[in-house]
């Protein structure tokens, strides 16, 4: 059995995406983005939502056999009463400011009590299954040690298998160095392995930003990080393969005036250097596929070289996923896709998974 998972950002409701957009007959579980945790000004650890007018009250739309509902929780409430091997799991923290009262609420263990007594308050008042830890991420060792005492409290109150508990992870090992893997995993489902981002305005040069594989002659430290290289390093960090989801991400990064790989660059286009994937390829652009890396792009056109996944990678991906027995895919946004059923990630990811191809 795989599993086939997506993020949904609360903030794609203002964008005309409420939950009903997504396509759940090719969807295992939903990472509901973001709720948070406060420590400066609630420092007991209480979690909160992040925006309860898109949470609980805007009024969201319906689709067949599904009502019409008061904000996407309960929106979703509705949809897995639909789906009902859907399961449905907030995820607390994301990047940025999203991250920053981990370090403190897992410091105490009377704030991690907390945290895991309102995290299950809060589960279960909308009828969801589980909690994502989105920590980007612990910087030293006493904080991974902490993170390791979060997840241990909130497992205790959020039993398996009744409750899923999964954290997700970034890929570098940079950043992966003080979390003790193998503990982490114990306490954990699935480890949400963020396998993507390898590239982007801090790179001294232009490079993919999800490749699968390391090229043979990387042209840069950053550009030796591949999926399989983050997977192949928590494997060896005593994580279980089959509690590994490899990231996709629905969206592109982009390098204008470059020549491409390994070439210096000028800036970048769209929207803080990204598009969406349902913005790509761009308008005169050239879609081409490195087969021998796992990597696609696109060249021409106002984005100038912008790295993403297409249906032939995602299909590589969901091959890498059966070959080497990991527990799945998941998508960086499940908005970011398209509804086009040639074009789609996530549908692309589902079929090689099941081998419908």
């Amino acid at each position: 059995m795989y599993w086939n998972a997506v993020y949904y950002p609360n903030w794609r409701i203002y964008r005309n995406q409420p939950p009903v957009s997504l396509d759940y007959s090719v969807i295992s579980h939903v990472f509901y983005a973001f709720a948070w945790s406060v420590y400066r000004t609630k420092p007991d650890g209480t979690i909160y939502l992040s925006d309860d007018w898109a949470d609980t009250q805007i009024d969201v739309p319906g689709a067949k056999d599904v009502p019409a509902a008061k904000g996407c929780l309960n929106s979703f409430s509705l949809i897995k009463k639909k789906y009902s091997k859907l399961r449905v799991v907030l995820s607390i923290g994301g990047g940025g400011k999203g991250s920053e009262p981990f370090a403190e609420v897992a410091r105490h263990q009377a704030s991690r009590e907390r945290f895991a007594q309102t995290a299950l308050a809060m589960v279960q008042q909308f009828g969801l299954d589980g909690i994502d830890i989105d920590w980007e991420h612990p910087s030293d060792a006493r904080q991974g040690e902490h993170y390791i005492q979060l997840l241990a409290t909130l497992r205790a109150h959020l039993p398996t298998p009744q409750y899923t508990l999964t954290s997700a992870l970034p890929a570098g090992e940079w950043a992966l160095r003080h979390i003790n893997l193998a503990q982490a995993s114990y306490y954990l489902d699935l480890i949400n392995l963020m396998s993507y981002d390898f590239s982007g305005p801090w790179v001294g040069k232009c490079g993919h930003h999800a490749q699968l594989f390391t090229p043979q002659i990387p042209h840069s430290a950053e550009a030796a990080i591949s999926c399989h290289s983050a997977v192949s390093y928590i494997i060896r960090q005593g994580v279980p393969p089959n509690k590994i989801l490899m990231g996709v991400p629905a969206y592109g990064r982009s390098f204008t005036g470059t020549r491409g790989v390994g070439h210096s660059y000028s800036g970048h286009a769209g929207e803080e250097g990204t598009f969406e994937y349902r913005d790509l390829p761009r308008p005169g652009a050239q879609e081409c596929v490195d087969e021998q890396v796992g990597a696609a792009y696109c060249i021409g056109g106002d984005g100038g070289f912008v790295t993403y996944d297409t249906p032939q990678t995602v299909k590589m991906k969901a091959k890498y996923v059966r070959q080497n027995g990991l527990a799945g895919l998941f998508y960086w946004t499940g908005t970011g896709d398209v509804t086009d059923k040639q074009r789609s990630l996530v549908l692309s990811g589902f079929k090689g998974l099941f081998d419908q191809y």
